[in-house]
C-alpha cells in the first residue's frame, strides 16, 4: 500500500497545494469504468441516461455523455447543462412534479425527447403550450403504481406521493388521449425508489414496470413508444453493504428486456442512473485545522463539513452512520484511534463523522471522505454561515482540470442589495 492517496498518480497533497482545500476530486478512469462495467453487460435494447440531479457539473456531463450516456434533468439550469454539454436534444428527458411553466416551454422549444408530466394539470399545460407552438409535445406519463418497492433507501412510489399520477386514476381516463390533441402521449415512467442493492428487487422492479406499461398502454390507447424504468441501482456506503454484481443484475435484467422487446420491437427503453454513475469516483478532500479531545472524545477540526456534504450526515437515515474515510497522506498507517470529524460552521450539527476509526491524526492531515462523487456540494447548504462551494477538480488520462472554481467572498455578496435609506426608492421588480 502506498502511504498517500493518489488519484491516476496525482497525490492528494499536490491536489491540495494547487486547489486548496475543501474540494472534490473526480477520478475520470473511475467514471469510465463504471459506466462501461454496466453498459457492456447490459442489452443493448435498454438506454443508461445520466441523472444530473446526482452531480450536476458540465463536466461529469459531458464525460459521462462521450461514453455513452443521454441525460436525465429536473430543471431550467440542468437542461441547460446537459445540451451543453453536448448532449443532443433528442437524448434528454425531462422530469419533476412541479416545472414551471418556463421550464415546460423550453423543454418544446429546444425539442427534448419527452416531458415526463407527473400530473394531469401538467398534461393540459403542456397541451396549451405545443398548441400555442403549433407542435406536438412528446409526454410520457410517470406512474405511481399500487405496487411499492422492496429493500429501498428511499421510496418514490406505491404509496401517496407528490410524483407521478397515481395507478388507479390512469386506467380510469380512457380518453386521455382525445382530450389533450397536441399532446403526443407516447411513454410510460416509473421510479420506484433509490439506494437498491438487491440485483433481484431491480429485476422484480424492471418486470413488473414493464407490464404495467403495456396495460396502461391498452386501456389508454396510447401508441407506446417508450418505458423509462427509472433505475435506483445503489451503491454501498456503510459496514454490512455489498455492492451490486454488474453481471448478476444483468443475467437478471436481460432476459426481462429481450421478451419485451420481442413484444415490442420498435418501443425505446431507459433507465436512469446518478448515483450509481457518479459516487464511487469522488473523494471530498478536507484539511484537518485543529485537533482537540474534549469529555475524553477526540476531536479532529477540519475546513470542510457538511455545508458541501449533507449526504454523509446521514439525512434521512435514523441511525447515523459513517461514510468510508481515511487519512488520506497516511494510509500505511493502521486505523487505532476513534475521532470525530467536524468542520468550521458554528453549529454542533456540523459532524461529518463520528467516532471514526482513524490513525493519530494532526493538524495538516487531509482526511478524505470516499464515494462522494454523487449528492455532494448541490445537495448540501453551501451558503449556510456563508462559507460558500468548494473547489471541484476532475482529473481524466493524468491530467488535473478544475471544473468549478472555490466561491470567494465577493461571489457570495454580488447578488446581494445593500439598503441605502436615503435612496428614493430602492424597489427592484424581477419576476
Amino acid at each position: 500500500m502506498t502511504g498517500e492517496f493518489q488519484v491516476q498518480g496525482v497525490r492528494v497533497s499536490e491536489l491540495a497545494r494547487r486547489y486548496g482545500t475543501p474540494l472534490f476530486v473526480y477520478d475520470g478512469t473511475a467514471l469510465r469504468d463504471r459506466f462501461h462495467g454496466l453498459r457492456d453487460r447490459l442489452h443493448p435494447a435498454m438506454e443508461i441516461f445520466y441523472s444530473l440531479k446526482a452531480n450536476p457539473n458540465i463536466s461529469i456531463c459531458a464525460l459521462l455523455h462521450s461514453f455513452g450516456a443521454r441525460a436525465e434533468v429536473s430543471s431550467l439550469v440542468e437542461l441547460t447543462t446537459a445540451l451543453r454539454a453536448g448532449v443532443p436534444p433528442q437524448q434528454v428527458i425531462f422530469l419533476g412534479p412541479g416545472k414551471s411553466r418556463q421550464e415546460l416551454a423550453a423543454c418544446l422549444d429546444t425539442g427534448i425527447y419527452a416531458v415526463v408530466c407527473e400530473s394531469i394539470p401538467e398534461v393540459a399545460l403542456v397541451d396549451e403550450l405545443a398548441r400555442e407552438r403549433g407542435v406536438k409535445a412528446p409526454v410520457a406519463l410517470r406512474v405511481n403504481p399500487r405496487f411499492g418497492v422492496k429493500r429501498s433507501g428511499l421510496a418514490m412510489g406505491g404509496r401517496p406521493r407528490q410524483f407521478g399520477i397515481d395507478e388507479e386514476e390512469l386506467f380510469g381516463q380512457n380518453d386521455l388521449v382525445k382530450r389533450f390533441p397536441d399532446v403526443d402521449l407516447m411513454g410510460v415512467q416509473v421510479y420506484m425508489g433509490t439506494r437498491i442493492l438487491h440485483e433481484a428487487v431491480i429485476v422484480e422492479n424492471t418486470t413488473r414496470i414493464l407490464d404495467l406499461a403495456e396495460r396502461l398502454s391498452d386501456a389508454l390507447n396510447l401508441e407506446l413508444r417508450m418505458v423509462d424504468v427509472g433505475g435506483g441501482l445503489g451503491v454501498s456506503y456503510f459496514d454490512g453493504e455489498s455492492d451490486l454484481d454488474a453481471q448478476v443484475l444483468t443475467d437478471g435484467l436481460n432476459p426481462v428486456i429481450e421478451d419485451f422487446t420481442a413484444r415490442h420491437p420498435g418501443v425505446r427503453l431507459i433507465m436512469e442512473l446518478g448515483r450509481y454513475l457518479t459516487a464511487e469516483a469522488g473523494t471530498y478532500v478536507m484539511g484537518v485545522r485543529y485537533t482537540k479531545t474534549s469529555m475524553g472524545e477526540r476531536f479532529a477540526v477540519a475546513d470542510g463539513g457538511t455545508h458541501h456534504h449533507m449526504a454523509a450526515v446521514g439525512i434521512g437515515s435514523f441511525v447515523k452512520r459513517n461514510f468510508p474515510m481515511a487519512v488520506l497522506n497516511r494510509l500505511d498507517e493502521p486505523a487505532t484511534e476513534e475521532w470525530n470529524v467536524t468542520g468550521p460552521l458554528c453549529t454542533p450539527g456540523d459532524t461529518i463523522g463520528k467516532k471514526v476509526p482513524l490513525p493519530p491524526v494532526r493538524p495538516g492531515d487531509l482526511i478524505g471522505v470516499h464515494r462522494s462523487g454523487a449528492y455532494g456540494p448541490t445537495a448540501s447548504p453551501g451558503l449556510f454561515l456563508s462559507h460558500g462551494y468548494p473547489a471541484e477538480v476532475l482529473v481524466h488520462e493524468g491530467r488535473c482540470h478544475l471544473v468549478r472554481e472555490r466561491d470567494r467572498p465577493d461571489d457570495l455578496l454580488k447578488r446581494q442589495r445593500l439598503y441605502d435609506p436615503t435612496a428614493q426608492d430602492n424597489t427592484t421588480h424581477e419576476r
